[in-house]
């Protein structure tokens, strides 16, 4: 039988493509708009600090969930996000001491910052060398939680990322606050493969009811996510604007634009012809190292998001990120950003000795829709944003200092901040950075979201 052809299955895959878009469309709808706001912390809101992209031994990570979880708090974040590689910390597992990515340097630190009955472990005969082997078992998501939560101090929250590619090209995006987890979707596109997995983000939010999200990673890594792939995405919110892995390419090359470029043509098609919510920028560590900091490897510490919320809860992290309440960060931080239809400003918590410029950035009604593709040496295509005129990602206005002000005209589509400091960044994931600090996009009068 065909199951295409039979009544009871036509009608199933109906009612399935109805509570698709009609799921997508809660979601447009509860999506909250760049809208004008001050974002300050108050008696009732406060700037919460976190990574939402973080990797342990349950995947390729070199430590364990607990080890950490006592950097992050330590290092005095206040919130962390795991997102190991398409599984979640939710089951039992045992690993063998020796074979393990962090080795025996991870279970001796372990052993070090965990003196007392924490540890598991235990001595297996491996069958192929009759020899003894040490194993220890990865404590749970549930387990570290409710070690290292305190209320309105420290969170853990469940992640994963979800590892998809297209062909050769690879598509990773992380969910933040899933309570199951979600099996890479595929597609017959780039664009198909992200909207799909978004889609799977969306079901499980819709059907469990819990509040979950889903961000695009690392666009540049594999260069494998270009800005027509992404531009047309409906549900996705977010993306990686900074991503601490120094293999991710955030300044992109010869060939292939940046992830601030890529951001910027995104917005204004979105905001134009596609008329599209905005997408929002994140800064995040992606760790995987945690055992000779400061080095070339992946991790801890250079990347993070700045978010104003009510409370240190998943609810109100989530509805503060989806409004726009944050700001990503590899090292500047801001006291103030204040938007209304007429200006926006950031004040920066400046450092004594440190130099700020702070340029805003956008695009106008009217720009030049026009792209070319991208050749290679030999003048054939390759697979890369194409390239737009300077009307796009425009700088509007650039002032020295830590206060700055910029006046709308009423003719652009969106304007960011982007804040620059003259300090190197201590740990970079590129030679010569400075630390910076990335406002999300205000929406200007011209701007058109259905």
């Amino acid at each position: 039988m065909n199951p295409r052809r039979h009544p009871v299955c036509k009608l199933a895959i109906t009612l399935v493509v109805i509570v698709t878009v009609l799921g997508l469309g809660i979601w447009e709808q509860r999506r909250p708009q760049a809208a004008a706001q001050t974002l300050q912390a108050d008696e009732n809101l406060k700037w919460f600090r976190g990574n939402m992209h973080t990797h342990s031994l349950w995947s390729d990570g070199d430590d364990y969930l607990e080890s950490i979880a006592l950097w992050y708090r330590e290092h005095h974040y206040d919130f962390l996000v795991f997102t190991d590689h398409n599984v979640l910390a939710d089951k039992e597992r045992w690993i063998d001491v020796e074979k393990s990515k962090g080795q025996h340097r991870a279970f001796d630190k372990l052993k070090q910052k965990f003196p007392d009955d924490w540890i598991e472990q235990r001595t297996k005969t491996d069958d192929a060398t009759k020899q003894d082997r040490l194993e220890t078992r990865l404590k749970t998501f549930r387990e570290v939680a409710d070690r290292f939560n305190d209320p309105g101090r420290f969170l853990l929250i469940q992640g994963e990322e979800v590892s998809d590619a297209f062909g050769k090209f690879p598509i990773h995006m992380n969910t933040s606050n899933v309570r199951e987890v979600l099996v890479p979707r595929h597609g017959s596109s780039v664009f198909e493969t992200i909207q799909n997995n978004t889609d799977g983000l969306i079901a499980q939010r819709e059907r469990t009811g819990q509040p979950m999200i889903i961000h695009l990673n690392h666009p540049n890594f594999g260069f494998g996510v270009t800005a027509e792939d992404l531009m047309r995405v409906r549900g996705e919110s977010f993306f990686e604007v900074y991503n601490g892995h120094p293999g991710v390419n955030n300044s992109g090359n010869g060939e292939h634009a940046s992830t601030e470029r890529i951001w910027d043509i995104i917005n204004s098609f979105r905001l134009s012809e596609l008329k599209l919510p905005p997408l929002f920028g994140l800064g995040t560590d992606d760790g995987h190292a945690y055992h000779n900091i400061p080095s070339r490897a992946s991790e801890p510490g250079r990347g993070w998001v700045m978010v104003l919320a009510e409370s240190l809860s998943p609810e109100h992290l989530i509805a503060a990120l989806e409004a726009g309440r944050f700001y990503a960060s590899s090292g500047v931080m801001l006291d103030h950003i204040s938007s209304s239809p007429q200006e926006l400003k950031v004040v920066v918590r400046a450092d004594a000795d440190t130099k700020y410029a702070i340029e805003f950035v956008g695009t106008r009604r009217g720009f030049d829709t026009k792209s070319e593709p991208v050749l290679d040496k030999d003048g054939k295509e390759i697979r890369a944003t194409r390239r737009y005129s300077d009307e796009i990602g425009k700088v509007f206005a650039r002032i020295e200092g830590s206060t700055a002000t910029y006046r709308l005209t009423g003719d652009e589509l969106y304007v960011r901040a982007r804040v620059t400091s003259s300090k190197k960044h201590p740990n970079p994931s590129e030679m010569g950075e400075f630390e910076r600090a990335w406002t999300q996009p205000l929406l200007g009068a011209a701007a058109t979201v259905e």
